[in-house]
């Protein structure tokens, strides 16, 4: 379930934020008449359209393992939040379409009705989202029932079951978040282009759009992640204490940058900031930060889980701060000489800056999954309450499998992706020059319906 999370959770900034990145840049085209734009969002829905393809492959396999491996909690659990992917999949199937009809309507309907019809592709992508995250938040902060004598859930309140504690936290940050990843990979692909000498307006504007919108998102996602982190300490104290490597209950208590957490409570490596954790929890030294042996050892992360939950939100906010500083830099050269920074090393962070992003992506599940054990659902189950009984040999096989059917399919991801960017950097050798008109790029680019003398002699070739 680890390996299939962390393969799939790659996809999502994609599923998520590249309709909404695409459908910016056609408004722009058609607002402006700008038919390099109009050919810009026209590739990127193609990329949306494969990474869709691909993600039904992971999702699916997704949806099986939790009725596989976690019979417990969905046989006992589903009816309270199970609601969460229910609309997940509505959501899905409606982006479904939606994708087909903006792919088919490139050249076949008219340049304002087609935008219309993509506008609410980024729409189902947040409420795909909302399902997800709603499912996820409730495992954290569990709500909405009661419990019968014999321990089992009843009276369940749908409202209070989706909307959690956590939930607003949660998903404001998870949205924000995969929208500036996907700003930022989008970007650093013309950002490799840029620094190998590629300084048409193609490479410029598709660099400039997606990174500017990241850029702008940037300093959201940290105050949003501050929140998110206090929220932790106030709903989850446990996990805080895991996050932060917290022993023992106290005021004025250190924060650790990195560092290894030992089984005896002592701490080894790492950067040591006196009181700076109880004034980040509770903007004062004498805040008093709940430790890890303020509940059983069954009943909090082990000292390796705790130390990997740290590990991981350190890297989460460590980069987040070079992103913030990267953003700075941006804005600053925007806004005093109105154009692009012109250091190459701006452009070098800028490729980096999307792989950067992916792994805090990563961590970021990390925290919120490792941090919570030994709760699948917090305070309520265990995991070896929830998982299947499958004998180990079946587990490992069925491991293996996954594993093959995964590389295979993001292989195959990887490798249409780079032919067609290949084919497309080809087809624009000499033909996109920074006074391209839509006439110019009529063959490579939108509109239609296109004029029947046009269409029969040289759709089919277009296509």
């Amino acid at each position: 379930m680890a390996f299939t999370l962390a393969s799939h959770i790659l996809l999502v900034p994609f599923g998520v934020a590249l309709p909404a990145i695409t459908l910016l840049m056609h408004y722009r085209g058609l607002r402006k008449g700008d038919a390099v734009a109009l050919l810009l969002a026209r590739r990127w829905s193609a990329v949306m359209a494969v990474q869709f393809a691909i993600g039904i492959v992971t999702g699916t396999v997704l949806s099986f393992e939790f009725g596989l491996l976690w019979p417990g909690m969905m046989g006992r659990w589903g009816d309270v939040f199970g609601l969460g992917f229910g609309i997940e999949a509505w959501a899905f199937f409606l982006e479904a379409i939606l994708i087909a009809i903006y792919l088919y309507g490139w050249r076949r309907l008219k340049p304002w009705t087609h935008f219309w019809l993509g506008l609410p592709l980024p729409l189902t992508a947040l409420m795909g989202a909302f399902g997800i995250v709603a499912a996820n938040a409730w495992m954290n902060t569990p709500r909405g029932f009661t419990l019968d004598a014999s321990g089992k859930p009843v009276n369940v309140n749908v409202r209070q079951a989706v909307f959690t504690p956590m939930f607003g936290p949660e998903y404001w940050h998870f949205v924000v978040g995969v929208v500036l990843t996907a700003g930022y990979v989008v970007a650093g692909v013309y950002a490799v282009g840029l620094l190998r000498g590629r300084r048409d307006r193609y490479h410029r504007l598709g660099f400039t759009v997606p990174f500017t919108v990241a850029a702008i998102l940037t300093p959201v996602q940290f105050v949003l992640g501050d929140s998110i982190a206090r929220s932790v300490f106030h709903k989850q104290p446990v996990k805080f204490a895991a996050t932060e490597i917290v022993w023992k209950t106290d005021t004025h208590v250190p924060e650790y940058m990195f560092g290894r957490l030992h089984a005896d409570g002592s701490i080894s490596g790492g950067i040591k900031i006196p009181q700076l954790d109880s004034i980040l929890a509770g903007f004062s030294p004498a805040t008093k930060v709940t430790g890890l042996t303020s509940v059983p050892a069954s009943d909090r992360p082990t000292a390796t889980q705790a130390t990997i939950a740290h590990w991981a939100f350190d890297i989460m906010v460590t980069i987040g701060s070079l992103l913030v500083l990267l953003a700075l830099w941006y804005g600053w050269c925007r806004l005093r000489r109105r154009e692009l920074p012109r250091s190459v090393w701006f452009f070098r962070c800028a490729a980096l800056a999307g792989a950067a992003c992916l792994l805090t992506v990563e961590c970021g599940w990390i925290t919120t999954e490792v941090g919570r054990q030994p709760w699948i659902v917090y305070q309520n189950m265990r995991v070896s309450e929830a998982v299947t009984g499958t004998r180990a040999a079946s587990l490992w096989t069925m491991f293996g499998i996954v594993v093959v059917v995964y590389v295979l399919v993001l292989g195959s991801f990887l490798t249409v992706l780079v032919k067609m960017s290949r084919r497309w950097r080809l087809a624009d050798e000499g033909v996109v020059p920074a006074d391209t008109t839509a006439e110019d790029l009529e063959g490579s680019a939108p509109y239609g319906p296109r004029p029947l003398s046009t269409s029969a002699g040289g759709d089919r070739g277009d296509e």
